[in-house]
């Protein structure tokens, strides 16, 4: 009884130990993007966590790390964000591998660094000329508008030194008067017609005619119109209603020809022809005179022969068969002959040669011994199969006759000599395809890991067979794991924490040496940290850190102006009212103490902040500079 209940107690205490929650495990865990990878699997989070670098996720996806708590690495800087002029560059580091709210809560210069960069100025040519301007939109009269333009000579990516307009748009006068006054000539002198306006009924008709805007009258009329009335010449107006004969416009082009060669026809020639016509346009005569005006003289079409043409082809046709001629053996069988021509009629001016044969033949015989002569070989047969098997062969045969000719029974000829079949390997062929198949399993590899977690593994191979000749591939997986524990937490090695401040500089037994020149000591130290499961001490041996020192703080002394620091980041980093400042410095004067103290092998270090008196700063110059960051992006 005594040992059960013993057992029952170590039971319930064993139940008792807080498990850890059950995480996807990984081997790695990225810092840049918090990201795990490479999974081992399911395990509790303690277990998973005995190598810090391995990292988990639990059910709400995020990835966490197992080791101490950091900032990744600070990226590349960007890029200059301009191409030409000043701008900034960035780089940034991600909060992944520490606490949430501690990486909420850090400043945006923990996490986002901007500084000034100059991008490689662009050879600027900007706009160039502006072109000429475009004529006036109006000819005569009235106001118009005409444009001019200009290019961007820069390249693509300098277009910013092109701002403005590439168009320019004026308005403009025209430089000429529309013509208003309209000298009346006589009729007789106007050749060709355009009508402009009317009037009541009346066609008014304009033309130029050498330098004259002259009008004529249609039908007739009973007054004179006001608008024409003050320019009219001392004629009477019954001479302007006058005939219009008709006249030929200038003869068209000539048609095609109507085929596009010249052919026979039951011994005729047949050759094509073209045609031109004209119209009685140059004036049309008058219908609305009298009397009315003449038709043109003439013919209004003409005919022409075209013949440069070239022949038509004519096609070749055969003329009947001659007699067959002699029997071309004396004995045995023979042939006969006969041939035709293609002469009814011969092919000529590229005409097409007669179709079919020239001769054709017929068999004769007479009586003699045949001897048997082989025909041609057949075409191969079939092979065997479609595709070389592994390790067998595939044929073909292919096989003659006796009949070309078969020996004559009577009188007897001689059979034929040689084999009636052969035979050949079909090495043409592709192999057959063979398929892939698993091989056996390896045994589980040993857990590849000292401490913490990691992976037997067992592969197989496709190799039983290989997929050859296009075969299929081996369908799964070719290794399965499983997880395997050292039940050893992973050696976390140490890291040295900050050192602590220096402390006071003194003189050995304790004599004040403050503003004087007698040199005393101090030290600072630091811790080990974090080390654990026998994990590596920290690199290095000093834990204290000691150094001979002069104690000036508070203590008035001269010094002068060194040149401006380097300018600092932008801060803020991003957004409006990015600024970055430099200052001068006023550095003391150590002239007077010895930097190499007797018994010492380092230079003395100064303890603590004096009262320097630099002067004023050369011509008005302030200590401390500062300036806006020029094209700084938006906070994401």
């Amino acid at each position: 009884m005594e040992g059960l209940r013993g057992l029952l107690v170590l039971v319930l205490v064993l139940l008792s130990v807080p498990r850890s929650d059950c995480v996807r495990c990984f081997t790695r865990f990225d810092l840049n993007t918090g990201e795990c990878n490479e999974e081992i699997g399911e395990v509790d989070e303690d277990d998973c966590c005995q190598n810090p670098n391995y990292g988990y996720m639990e059910t709400d996806g995020q990835c966490e790390s197992c080791g101490l708590l950091k900032w990744s690495s600070w990226s590349s800087w960007s890029l200059c964000n301009v191409l030409c002029g000043q701008g900034v560059r960035q780089r940034s580091r991600k909060c992944f591998g520490i606490d949430q709210s501690e990486c909420e809560n850090a400043p945006l210069s923990e996490k986002l660094q901007t500084e000034p960069c100059n991008g490689v100025c662009c050879d600027d040519k900007g706009w160039s000329s502006w072109l000429g301007w475009s004529p006036c939109s109006v000819t005569c009269g009235g106001v118009g508008v005409r444009k001019r333009k200009r290019e961007c000579s820069s390249p693509p990516q300098c277009r910013m030194a092109c701002s403005g307009p590439s168009e320019e748009t004026e308005r403009c006068a025209a430089e000429n008067t529309c013509p208003g006054n309209i000298d009346v000539i006589h009729a007789l002198r106007v050749h060709r017609l355009i009508c402009v306006e009317s009037f009541g009924g009346t066609g008014v008709f304009l033309i130029k005619v050498k330098g004259k805007w002259c009008v004529l009258l249609l039908k007739r009329f009973s007054k004179v119109f006001p608008i024409l009335s003050s320019h009219l010449s001392p004629v009477s107006l019954s001479h302007l209603c006058v005939s219009v004969h008709g006249g030929w416009s200038s003869w068209f082009s000539w048609s095609h020809c109507s085929a596009t060669c010249i052919a026979k026809s039951d011994g005729d020639v047949i050759v094509p022809s073209r045609v031109r016509h004209r119209a009685c346009s140059n004036p049309i005569p008058s219908d609305n005179t009298s009397p009315p005006g003449n038709s043109c003289p003439g013919d209004a079409l003409q005919v022409q022969h075209c013949s440069e043409l070239p022949n038509c082809a004519e096609d070749g046709s055969w003329g009947a068969w001659s007699p067959f001629r002699p029997c071309s053996v004396s004995c045995g069988e023979g042939l006969q002959l006969s041939e035709r021509k293609c002469d009814s009629p011969a092919p000529r001016y590229g005409g097409k040669v007669c179709e079919g044969p020239s001769t054709q033949s017929k068999i004769c015989e007479s009586p003699c011994p045949v001897d048997g002569f082989w025909s041609g070989w057949s075409s191969w047969g079939e092979c065997s199969g479609s595709c070389i098997p592994q390790g067998r062969a595939i044929r073909r045969t292919r096989q003659r006759a006796c009949s070309n000719p078969a020996p004559s029974s009577n009188p007897p000829g001689q059979n034929c000599q040689g084999d009636r079949h052969q035979t050949e390997s079909c090495n043409h062929l592709p192999f057959c395809p063979v398929n892939g198949s698993w091989g056996s399993w390896s045994p589980f590899s040993s857990c590849p890991v000292t401490c913490g977690l990691g992976l037997h593994v067992s592969a197989r191979r496709c190799d039983s067979p290989s997929p050859q000749h296009g075969g299929s591939p081996c369908l799964g997986e070719a290794r399965q794991t499983k997880i395997c524990s050292t039940r050893r937490h992973c050696p976390v090695d140490g890291v040295w924490s900050e050192w602590s401040q220096w402390s006071d500089c003194k003189y050995p037994g304790g004599r004040d040496i403050r503003c004087r020149k007698t040199y005393g000591s101090h030290s600072r130290v630091r811790e080990c940290l974090h080390r654990a499961h026998n994990g590596s001490l920290c690199e290095g041996e000093n834990l204290t850190e000691r150094r001979v020192c002069y104690h000036i703080k508070g203590c008035n002394m001269n010094g002068r102006w060194e040149a401006w620091t380097p300018w600092s980041l932008c801060d803020p980093p991003c957004g409006e009212n990015s600024v970055r400042s430099r200052k001068r410095i006023c550095k003391p004067d150590y002239t007077g103490y010895n930097l190499f103290p007797p018994r010492s092998s380092e230079k003395a270090s100064f303890y603590g902040t004096p009262n320097v008196n630099c002067g004023p700063l050369p011509d008005g110059e302030q200590q401390d500079q500062s300036e806006s960051c020029i094209n700084i992006p938006a906070c994401a």
